[in-house]
């Protein structure tokens, strides 16, 4: 941990975790050790700062003690203070006059990476609404095999989001309203730890900061900004991922959402963007890769492009192999007409998928369906 960061930490305390004050003071000066340096003469260095800014920043002894305390929470659990200096900072935000002056990250995503999408929407996800985040993810992968998605880890659509990313092979990172030593929501707990070993979980609050109201608010400042563009599934008139999209417009981030039926409750929010003009139509993963201008390169593509030969089946037996290459040919399908199509049945076909779940090869769905994965 080097000095700078130390410093960087103290000073969003001394600034009452005003992130927009200490980024602007932060620029103004150079770095936060030098803040500290000129602690004592803060208004010659920087000419329109406040005299309570001023006054604040005459005694560190307290937000240095908070730090300190800090640091060992983030030894002990291995937990990375990220500030905009850091090339690992994700380098985006650095575009957003009101990014954070430091970012708390514990997993081991590249918070770089060329394609980062951030998907949002209402906590009172559909089945229509899950179906479209499954689709998306499914065939976004097949299409660009290399894509950070981001969400808020919130009931309905970020917590959908994320565990589709995980089942298709994506890293994703969820964005936090609070500090790292919780979840939030509690239910959550076993995809986030999921997540530290296929992403990661980030924040810009301390620990033992709790999830208030009005940081779920500054949270979605991060998901839009360290995002190349901001989906919206499902949303009702009014609500989160409505905020977060339009945050992500005035930070010129490409936004799009899925319409919906008239009338129905969570469509009239995506609706409203697409008809002000403030969202792209999109109804697959194809229209937002055509709309990106992304590559659209498959992973058998890749595969042979870099002279790899995919054998991905080796250990199927010759039941197992006949229900891949159904799958293959028109995914997903109910237990019903595999059995018919295959010619194998029932029972027989039902601990057949078990050891297929189990290989890594399908999963289940709602319904009785059956999805490949591979």
């Amino acid at each position: 941990m080097n000095d700078e960061i130390f410093y960087a930490m103290a000073l969003t305390r001394l600034t009452n975790f005003n992130f927009q004050q200490a980024l602007e003071l932060y620029k103004a000066v150079g770095s936060a050790q030098q803040i500290y340096e000129h602690r004592n003469e803060i208004g010659d260095v920087v000419k329109d700062a406040s005299p309570r800014l001023m006054e604040a920043l005459k005694d560190w002894s307290e937000a240095m003690k908070r730090t300190e305390f800090e640091l060992t929470f983030m030894q002990e659990h291995q937990i990375r203070a990220l500030t905009p200096m850091d090339d690992d900072y994700p380098q985006r935000l650095c575009e957003c006059s009101d990014a954070p002056l430091v970012i708390y990250f514990r997993g081991n995503a590249d918070l770089n990476q060329s394609r980062i999408v951030s998907v949002v929407g209402t906590r009172q996800c559909t089945q229509y609404g899950k179906d479209l985040i499954r689709r998306l993810m499914t065939d976004l992968r097949q299409m660009c095999p290399q894509v950070l998605v981001v969400s808020g880890l919130a009931y309905g659509v970020d917590i959908c989001a994320h565990r589709e990313a995980l089942s298709n092979g994506y890293e994703t990172v969820a964005v936090l309203a609070h500090g790292l030593d919780q979840i939030y929501p509690y239910r959550h707990r076993d995809t986030a730890i999921q997540m530290l070993g296929h992403g990661g979980l980030l924040t810009e609050f301390m620990s033992q900061t709790n999830a208030d109201k009005q940081n779920f608010v500054r949270r979605n400042r991060i998901v839009a900004g360290m995002s190349d563009a901001c989906v919206v599934v499902e949303s009702a008139a009014k609500g989160g991922g409505l905020i977060t999209a339009d945050i992500a417009m005035s930070y010129d981030r490409a936004v799009f959402a899925f319409p919906g039926a008239v009338g129905m409750t969570y469509s009239e929010g995506c609706n409203h963007l697409i008809r002000d003009n403030g969202a792209g139509l999109i109804t697959s993963a194809e229209d937002f890769v055509k709309a990106m201008g992304w590559p659209i390169e498959t992973l058998r593509q890749q595969a042979h492009a870099e002279g790899i030969e995919r054998n991905l089946f080796v250990d199927l037996s010759a039941e197992e192999t006949t229900i891949v290459n159904l799958l293959q040919q028109t995914n997903d399908l109910q237990l019903n007409i595999l059995s018919v199509k295959t010619g194998i049945p029932i029972g027989q076909l039902t601990a057949l998928l078990f050891q297929l779940e189990m290989k890594g090869v399908i999963k289940p769905l709602a319904g009785g369906m059956y999805h490949l994965l591979m």
